[in-house]
């Protein structure tokens, strides 16, 4: 059973990140569009990208499919002890839009960063083996942060 941890910012991801990405552009190749960190990889086509599984594993990723969100892929790598999750879309999936405010709007506000790293540290203490309580725990705050993102971003935010 996978324990729900919350981690403090370690500056070694942004180079690990780089390093996963590389494998990533190796296995999607032309259909990749773009991998954003802590958001999505964008493909051009999704159906291409089952088409990949067996690259994947063979990087320790395991194939989920669209694991509950229709028009994703999923990807998690580490089993119980995951370090990476990949997420999937093609371009023009209104996730990737959502993904990208969320986070460009956390890089931009710490005190909401920092509000809802809080909230996901409680949360991970209480519900140690128990994600679905960690997720819904969450719920409510990111869906307010996510809204507050959108119309962010709509204003022209950067």
């Amino acid at each position: 059973m996978r324990k729900v941890e919350v981690r403090p910012y370690d500056p070694r991801w942004q180079a690990l990140f780089a390093a996963e990405a590389e494998l990533l552009r190796q296995v999607f190749q032309d259909n990749l569009i773009q991998i954003h960190h802590i958001g999505s990889t964008v493909v051009r086509d999704i159906g291409r990208v089952d088409e990949t599984n067996e690259q994947m594993r063979s990087l320790g990723y395991l194939p989920k499919g669209e694991f509950g969100l229709p028009g994703r892929r999923y990807f998690a790598k580490g089993g119980d002890e995951r370090t990476h999750h990949v997420h999937v879309y093609e371009q023009g999936h209104p996730a990737i839009r959502r993904h990208l405010a969320f986070r460009d709007y956390l890089r931009a506000h710490p005190d909401c960063a920092r509000l809802y790293g809080e909230l996901k540290e409680q949360l991970a203490e209480r519900f140690p083996y128990d994600a679905a309580s960690y997720v819904a725990g969450k719920h409510e705050l990111a869906c307010s942060l996510e809204q507050k993102a959108l119309a962010w971003k709509a204003r022209g935010a950067n």
